[in-house]
């Protein structure tokens, strides 16, 4: 295994971006994967493409169609409304289960067969939409299983888990590509790169916590 090199799992969004870039800074080979799992705005995956262009790292796309036809959810069932809120006890419909524990074990398999021992992932359990596997408890669990399953010792991180999204955008803007992430990167549920459509959930979090820090940059001037 290469201690320098690190695979990131990578959406094209803001957060897994913002974790492109934290590697590149930290690694001298980076490479970036991301996956066709049945969502309806495939152009993540072009989006994703590009960046990973301008970054240049290495970039791979796995089809893995059946994440998304597991379980029912509004980002791959075109007839379930997408909740634009956060239902009381339960998921909101956009949760895809299982999708993060598939993406982190595909991508240490395919880290395994590149000898690359780290793992990076853009989940936060501080700003997260209540999303199970976004939890630190889960990832902790999850490097220990992939360790066992494979007889390896990955390292999986995390460098959103405890930052909330005006933090994250104040790394991006740190790691110098604010712009590329406001830009040119799709967080947006309804499929609308940059600032996206404004009112799916992604969008209210990106943009709350994008004003929340360019105000704290004006009180700061």
């Amino acid at each position: 295994m290469n201690p320098n090199k690190a695979l990131v799992v990578f959406s094209g969004g803001q957060d897994s971006t913002t974790c492109l870039f934290w590697a590149k800074k930290h690694f001298e080979e980076v490479y970036a994967l991301s996956f066709l799992y049945g969502q309806k705005h495939v152009k993540e995956v072009e989006i994703a493409r590009e960046i990973a262009r301008k970054a240049e790292v290495h970039f791979d796309v796995m089809d893995v169609p059946l994440i998304g036809q597991l379980g029912k959810n509004s980002l791959t069932d075109t007839s379930i409304p997408m909740d634009e809120t956060k239902p009381e006890d339960t998921f909101p419909n956009t949760f895809v289960p299982g999708r993060n524990l598939f993406f982190l074990s595909i991508a240490a398999v395919y880290a395994r067969e590149r000898g690359i021992r780290h793992l990076v992932t853009g989940v936060s359990q501080t700003d997260f939409s209540g999303y199970p596997d976004c939890r630190d408890s889960f990832i902790k669990s999850l490097n220990v299983t992939l360790n066992l399953a494979m007889d390896e010792q990955f390292v999986i991180h995390t460098p959103l888990m405890w930052i909330d999204k005006a933090q994250t955008w104040a790394l991006a803007d740190e790691l110098g590509v604010l712009d590329l992430v406001r830009h040119e990167t799709l967080t947006c549920y309804n499929g609308i790169p940059g600032d996206g459509c404004g009112h799916c959930p992604a969008c209210k979090l990106r943009r709350e916590g994008l004003e929340k820090y360019l105000n704290q940059l004006k009180m700061n001037s």
